[in-house]
C-alpha cells in the first residue's frame, strides 16, 4: 500500500475560527488501492476488524511545527504496534483538526470521543471509530504534548 494512494480529508473544523457551535470534527482516510491488504491489516486475531481502543492515530512532523511542515499520519494496531496505514499530509491541516477536536471536547460532555475517523477503500466505507487521543511527534520522534490531543487523566 503506497502513501500516495491514500487521501485524508477533514470535516467540521470551520466552526473553530468562526466561534460557531461546536461540532465533532471528523477525518476520512480513503485508500485507493490494495483494499484486501488494508482490510487484513485492520483485522485482529479473532478475524474481526480492530475496535477503536485497539488502534492509535498519530502525526509525525517532518519539520519544525512553526513552518509549512509536512507530516505523516499513521494508524497503528495498539496491540502489536504494527502500522495499519501511513500517509503524507500538510501538518497545518492536521494541527487545525486537533485544535477543533480539543475545543469540541472542552465545550461538550461527549465522553465517547472527541473526533470520528472513517476508513474507506476506494470510497466504500470499511470502518468508523470515535477517538479521544491523537498524538503528535516532532521530526526526531519526541512527543509534543502541547500539540497532541490527550484526554485528562491519561498518562503516557
Amino acid at each position: 500500500m503506497r502513501r500516495e494512494h491514500i487521501t485524508l480529508s477533514v470535516d467540521d473544523v470551520e466552526w473553530v475560527d468562526a466561534d460557531g457551535d461546536p461540532r465533532k470534527p471528523s477525518v476520512t482516510i480513503d485508500c485507493a488501492e490494495d483494499g484486501p491488504d488494508l482490510r487484513d491489516r485492520l483485522t485482529g486475531p479473532g478475524d474481526e476488524l480492530l475496535a477503536a481502543d485497539e488502534t492509535d492515530v498519530a502525526l509525525r512532523l517532518q519539520g519544525p511545527v512553526d513552518t509549512d511542515a509536512t507530516g505523516v499520519v499513521s494508524v497503528t494496531d495498539r496491540l502489536t504496534g504494527d502500522f495499519v496505514l501511513e500517509l503524507n499530509v500538510d501538518a497545518d491541516d492536521v494541527l487545525t483538526f486537533i485544535t477543533a477536536a480539543r475545543r469540541y471536547g472542552e465545550q461538550t460532555s461527549d465522553d465517547d470521543g472527541r473526533y470520528d475517523v472513517t476508513i474507506k477503500i476506494d470510497g466504500e466505507h470499511l470502518i468508523s471509530y470515535e477517538k479521544q487521543t491523537f498524538l503528535v511527534y516532532d521530526e526526531e520522534g519526541s512527543l509534543l504534548r502541547q500539540r497532541s490531543l490527550i484526554p485528562g487523566g491519561v498518562e503516557l
